[in-house]
């Protein structure tokens, strides 16, 4: 399962550097999939529901891995001071399915890197 941000997001910033994937980005920012500029709330892992805001920080769901792989815990959850970071019910995974996400975002990353 995704983590999501509440509208109760008040901008702080706090859970951005905290994010192993990078999958936390402020309002209205534009997120990127390996070398892929997206503007918006298109998702190439066809998850469904509005992730992308442009008023509060915002998670991609095809991103976040709720730190499996990382830590013990969601670490945005972990440092939120206004606790906006929650469980996303439209995104509901199993750890191994956020485990083998991790893996692909890891060969992204490494493809992306080589170029």
């Amino acid at each position: 399962m995704a983590i999501y941000i509440t509208s109760d997001c008040i901008n702080c910033g706090a859970c951005e550097p905290e994010c192993p994937n990078t999958a936390i980005y402020e309002a209205a920012a534009e997120w990127k999939l390996g070398d892929k500029v997206f503007t918006d709330s298109t998702s190439p892992g066809g998850f469904k529901g509005e992730f992308w805001s442009p008023e509060y920080y915002y998670i991609v769901p095809d991103k976040c891995t709720e730190c499996k792989g990382f830590h013990d815990e969601p670490q945005c959850a972990a440092v939120c001071p206004v606790d906006c970071c929650l469980p996303d019910p439209n995104n509901v995974e199993t750890e191994e399915a956020l485990l083998v996400k991790k893996d692909y975002l890891d060969t992204v990353d490494t493809i992306r890197l080589r170029n």
